[in-house]
């Protein structure tokens, strides 16, 4: 590359357009390159990949949403079984404090009763004393 010439402004010129005349005959390789069919074929094979991977990471999205809704469904069925079983529990505590309750008042009634013959029997034998007595 030898600088040191002074070129003219033809010369300058005709080299311009060569560096054009080049550059646009590479752009043409490239273009033919770009649409010769084994380049189409690479392209379509490359969009076919494309599109299986898109296909697989959607079942794979919905596989997960799937057993994510059936591990959802069985967490609230086995919450809502316990929920029914405290409820149970509780309904059953609750019957046994109010039998508990009713036997409780059973038997002070029944005590309360036998307190009450005592005391008039005791008053009883006082007045028959006392009628006795006179």
């Amino acid at each position: 590359m030898d600088r040191s010439k002074k070129t003219g402004f033809a010369d300058r010129l005709s080299a311009a357009a060569d560096a054009r005349k080049a550059q646009l005959e590479r752009a043409a390789r490239a273009r033919s390159a770009a649409e010769s069919p084994a380049a189409v074929e690479r392209r379509a094979a490359r969009e076919a990949v494309r599109v299986a991977r898109e296909a697989r990471i959607a079942e794979r999205k919905a596989e997960k949403l799937a057993a994510e809704a059936r591990q959802a469904a069985a967490l609230a069925a086995a919450q809502a079984a316990e929920a029914a079983a405290r409820e149970a529990a509780l309904k059953a505590e609750q019957e046994a404090r109010d039998k508990e309750f009713a036997e409780q008042a059973a038997r002070e009634a029944i005590l309360e009763a036998e307190r009450q013959a005592a005391r008039d029997a005791r008053y009883a034998a006082r007045k028959a004393r006392k009628r006795k007595g006179r």
